[in-house]
């Protein structure tokens, strides 16, 4: 095995880092041509009717319901372990709301992102905090006392 000197291995992260913001540049291309032509099909499928914000906001409303209802259908023997995955999904949110909120302000528009990624932030701080205090309770449950 051969070992690499500093240079070395500071040059395969600088390389590996550029390789990275290369597929998340992507990625957001990606991400941005499919809300794109979603929006556009809608446009199309209703002749204009709708606007395509509209329809993503539709989009969005319906997929709190069927959250709402899908978590209300959840036994209490699954509660600790789907806690724990809703902490680990609000800590990638963290992530994104932290990438907002440190937008500089000098680029141009960039205020209200700022405010909605501060807003997430701290959402998304208290949903992590209740989940652990809910799964810190329901763990006490099963211990035994004495």
């Amino acid at each position: 095995m051969a070992t690499l000197t500093p240079e070395q291995a500071v040059e395969q992260a600088r390389a590996a880092a550029e390789a990275a913001r290369r597929s998340a540049e992507a990625a957001q291309t990606i991400a941005d041509q499919v809300a794109e032509a979603a929006g556009n099909a809608a446009a199309v499928v209703t002749h204009g009717a709708v606007d395509p914000t509209v329809f993503r906001l539709a989009i969005f409303v319906l997929a709190i319901f069927v959250g709402y209802y899908v978590v209300w259908q959840v036994t209490p023997a699954l509660h600790t372990p789907l806690m724990s995955v809703t902490n680990a999904i609000s800590s990638v949110i963290v992530v994104g709301a932290l990438l907002a909120v440190g937008v500089p302000l000098t680029v141009e528009g960039t205020g209200l992102a700022r405010i909605f990624g501060f807003i997430a932030l701290v959402l998304a701080g208290i949903n992590i905090f209740g989940g652990f205090l809910v799964t810190e309770r329901m763990l006490a449950m099963y211990k035994k006392k004495g």
